[in-house]
């Protein structure tokens, strides 16, 4: 992750970022001490837990363990991937990323994109006027008419396009931009010596990216102009495949539980307007790839509730396909009468909204079948169940299986043991797939005094702080896995927001980001005296667990000879045990 950058730079970002400025941007702070804390954005809280450590470069909160360094606050904030954050912290800090120092054509691209973001934004502030003058009548009168109130119409920043040939183009030259910057945002057409508005007579949507960019717009057509909805072409700031509509928004809600995937812009702000939280569509285009790696980041499973007609259904379908490809989980909202979400709300409500429920993927998948095969014949139902057979030889899950048999064999009037062998599972390996799964989802957590694990935090932490003599503690002090690997890490000379930026697993960054905040101001006082402590506590910690072994070994073992030796050793550790307790006192 982290690898792509090199480390002296990335240690200079750190460096130059001030993480109290760049989270203060985000939350209200309190210094108290030599930290800030405020409220949690990662979780609902009413008693400040959220500490910001400005020495080290670090966010930690003592609720929900959530920490990191700068770039990972705004990973999570942004909802953005580590090159992307990095590159956020880095415009801020006026650093050019490593992959364009020598490319001398970097900073008039730079230039370029914002001159265009500018243009847009500039744009969407026009197309919004125009809705509440008389030009925009026709389509205020229009979005009113499909149910908006002005609060969502103004919260979505709708608005209109004159019918006007150069109305847009007029206004932006006016502010300063070209006509070839206004061609190149998408806003406008040439045709020989002559430059046309992109968008005219419609109802405008501008789109809006994570960080609040105006990227483009959808235009969705007043009379009998084709197409019904026009959207910008690609640009050097707008790729359709890469974003989605109202991203904007999602990214405001913290702890999303799923993110509900629509056709339409019109179904989104519908949906929004409802209060239905998470509600996004694609850019005009089928559903990509990049598209649903961007959804992952926001919420742990998507509900897609595309138009009931048959093009909807077959869209499900190959959105289903890439979710899966992205290991992303899919669940299907089906609405009565093949109403879009839009309608469904319009004519029946939202609480009907709410009331249908959503089914897997692969009981859709199945439910399709189902409407291509006639199952009052022998010759449907057979065919039924072998199509079938193939979709759920992708089921991993046992007790998914037995549900899905279930429905299949009472479908059909097949046994579960003769669809068992249609899909290749042997009817008496179900039991112990079940077994099976049970010990591989269980794993028994190690016991953990309580005492060894604050003493080993505290020990790592001032090894953290540069607070020993070299030589004092070695990785292999320390018992905790977790421990071993970032002392490990700060013995190789590696900062903590390094540590935190290339922690492997969340166990890891979660235990680093604890250490790196536990230290009282009085153990800063006598590092020397507090370590010698610590490691004088584990010596006798580690002892008492080998005579406890050995002890442990007598009761048992039949030979006499190893009984003495074991009794000797005992005997030894506890010399040892009780000269270093007698120290401590």
């Amino acid at each position: 992750m982290a690898g792509r950058f090199p480390s002296a730079w990335l240690d200079e970002l750190y460096a130059r970022v001030d993480i109290v400025s760049v989270v203060s941007g985000y939350l209200q702070l309190k210094k108290d001490g030599r930290r800030y804390w405020g409220l949690c954005p990662f979780h609902n809280e009413k008693t400040p837990s959220f500490s910001v450590n400005a020495d080290l470069n670090l966010y930690y909160c003592f609720g929900c363990k959530a920490g990191g360094n700068v770039v990972q606050f705004v990973m999570e904030m942004e909802r953005v991937s580590f090159q992307e954050a990095v590159k956020i912290l880095a415009d801020k800090a006026h650093m050019t990323v490593p992959e364009v120092q020598n490319d001398p054509d970097y900073e008039r691209r730079r230039s370029e994109r914002e001159r265009l973001l500018a243009a847009n934004r500039e744009a969407a502030h026009f197309y919004h006027d125009m809705l509440w003058k008389p030009e925009g009548k026709q389509v205020l009168d229009y979005l009113h008419k499909r149910g908006l109130d002005d609060g969502i119409i103004r919260r979505f920043g709708l608005g209109a396009s004159s019918d006007q040939w150069d109305d847009l183009i007029g206004h932006l030259t006016k502010k300063g931009f070209s006509k070839q910057e206004i061609t190149l945002a998408g806003l406008a057409i040439n045709k020989g010596d002559h430059h046309f508005d992109m968008f005219r007579s419609r109802a405008m949507f501008p789109i809006i990216d994570q960080q609040g960019n105006v990227l483009g717009f959808g235009g969705r057509a007043m009379g009998d102009q084709k197409p019904k909805y026009l959207n910008t072409s690609d640009t050097p700031v707008f790729n359709k495949r890469k974003g989605v509509y109202a991203i904007n928004l999602v990214k405001k809600i913290r702890d999303l539980k799923r993110i509900l995937l629509v056709e339409g812009y019109m179904d989104v702000v519908a949906v929004t307007q409802a209060g239905i939280q998470g509600a996004v569509a694609t850019l005009g285009t089928s559903l990509t790839n990049e598209q649903a790696r961007l959804l992952k980041r926001y919420a742990p499973e998507v509900w897609i509730a595309y138009d009931g007609d048959e093009a909807g259904q077959h869209a499900i379908e190959r959105a289903i396909s890439i979710f899966d490809a992205e290991g992303v989980p899919v669940k299907v909202l089906s609405f009565p009468d093949k109403l879009d979400p839009d309608e469904m709300i319009r004519q029946r409500g939202t609480e009907a909204f709410l009331a249908v429920r959503p089914i897997g993927s692969v009981a859709f998948k199945m439910q399709r079948l189902r409407m291509q095969h006639d199952l009052e014949t022998q010759e449907g139902r057979t065919e039924y169940a072998k199509q079938c057979a193939q979709i759920l030889k992708d089921v991993k899950e046992p007790v998914e299986m037995e549900n899905h048999l279930e429905a299949l064999s009472v479908q059909t009037g097949f046994s579960k043991e003769v669809l068992m062998a249609q899909i290749g599972i042997a009817p008496e390996s179900m039991g112990q797939h079940k077994a099976a799964q049970v010990r591989k989802d269980y794993t028994p957590k190690r016991s953990r005094l309580p005492e060894t694990y604050k003493t080993e935090q505290t020990l790592l932490a001032l090894l953290a702080m540069d607070k020993l003599p070299q030589g004092t503690v070695k990785a292999e002090d320390f018992s905790n896995q977790a421990f071993r690997q970032i002392a490990g890490d700060i013995l190789s000379g590696k900062k903590p927001a390094q540590i935190m930026a290339e922690a492997e697993t969340d166990e890891i960054r979660q235990a680093a980001g604890e250490v790196f905040t536990v230290l009282s101001d009085e153990e800063k006082k006598n590092p020397a005296a507090v370590a010698k402590d610590c490691l004088r506590h584990l010596h006798i910690q580690r002892l008492q667990e080998q005579i406890n072994e050995l002890t442990e070994f007598m009761r048992g073992a039949e030979d006499a000879s190893a009984k003495e030796q074991a009794l000797k050793e005992v005997m030894q550790l506890s010399k040892e045990l009780a000269q270093l307790k007698q120290q401590g006192r």
